[in-house]
């Protein structure tokens, strides 16, 4: 049971998510994580990633879990960042994940993968790692309506997700 309710702690910090790494990590055997999937404990989402059946779900999980099925390094990116902060009114189907590794896995149709060539700097929104949100400002700027993305800057600095310098940088890039 203790190594049950250490994957019960690492999880709950995690949107309720263990990767088969973090288990082994915390002494957890493989055959352990199938017999806990098996007593309806743990629910498996893709290779190599579980939940935890009596966790309550938020808004975010779906993107811890993008990152958990992409691995290591893997940031939210892009289109993605902005309907994350729910900003810019944008509700992609498929969730942006940016990485420098390589990834072999068969990825779900709803993550979207970017290959980065070097590492980019990097952001924490609610435990999150996300690309920095004037980045991603600036990456979808031919994406989105310039009235829609001047709006979400003034939003992103109402909220406080943006400090008033770049938000004037933003809106002096992107006028309306």
């Amino acid at each position: 049971m203790k190594l049950y309710d250490n994957i019960n702690e690492v999880a709950l910090s995690n949107y309720g998510l263990i990767t088969s790494a973090q288990a082994s990590a915390l002494g957890v055997r493989l055959k352990d994580l199938i017999e806990w999937v098996k007593i309806g404990r743990l629910e498996k989402c893709w290779r190599g990633v579980y939940r935890l059946v009596h966790y309550l779900p938020t808004e975010y999980d779906r993107y811890a879990e993008a990152l958990a099925t992409v691995g290591k390094n893997a940031m939210i990116w892009g289109e993605s960042v902005l309907a994350m902060h729910n900003l810019a009114m944008v509700n992609p189907d498929r969730i942006e994940v940016a990485t420098t590794h390589r990834v072999r896995k068969k990825l779900p149709v709803w993550i979207s993968l970017v290959r980065l060539q070097e590492d980019f700097p990097s952001d924490d929104f609610n435990g999150i790692r996300c690309q920095p949100l004037s980045a991603a400002f600036r990456h979808c700027h031919q994406i989105i309506m310039p009235q829609r993305l001047a709006e979400a800057i003034r939003d992103a600095e109402k909220k406080g997700l943006l400090g008033y310098s770049e938000a004037k940088k933003l809106k002096k890039e992107f006028p309306l």
